[in-house]
């Protein structure tokens, strides 16, 4: 992919989706995670951590729009998903979430990092389109 002006900006939202990728699978595979099994949230972040890999790999490699929105819309859906589980007062499909780790806290800030790196990112390519 050819390198413009916009590359720190795929660069880094690609880091940002990788990393909340990373999280979501390490808190789904490791052997702290409380959800159960068949908990359908398993699942929900198995996929959030494949796709956030998937993701970084094609915001890196094709040079579309599409991975920009895909990272715009990973970013906010995910982290307004924490937060509806965390201040709904019934949780967000009946999961409840709390701040207080240090996966929470990387996961908010890559999230939202994710969302502003790839509309920089689509200010950028569009700018210069």
């Amino acid at each position: 992919m050819e390198r413009g002006p916009a590359w720190p900006a795929r660069l880094l939202a690609a880091l940002a989706v990788a990393t909340s990728g990373v999280v979501h699978l390490y808190l789904v595979l490791g052997e702290d995670y409380g959800g159960g099994d068949g908990n359908w949230l398993r699942y929900a972040f198995l996929a959030q951590g494949i796709g956030g890999i998937v993701l970084a790999v094609l915001l890196l490699t094709w040079r579309s729009v599409l991975p920009l929105l895909g990272a715009i819309a990973f970013g906010a859906s995910t982290l307004a998903g924490f937060l509806l589980a965390v201040y709904l007062p019934d949780g967000l499909l009946g999961v409840h979430s709390a701040w207080g780790g240090w996966a929470e806290t990387v996961s908010a800030i890559t999230e939202a990092l994710a969302v502003a790196a790839g509309l920089w990112a689509l200010l950028l390519e569009r700018r210069r389109a």
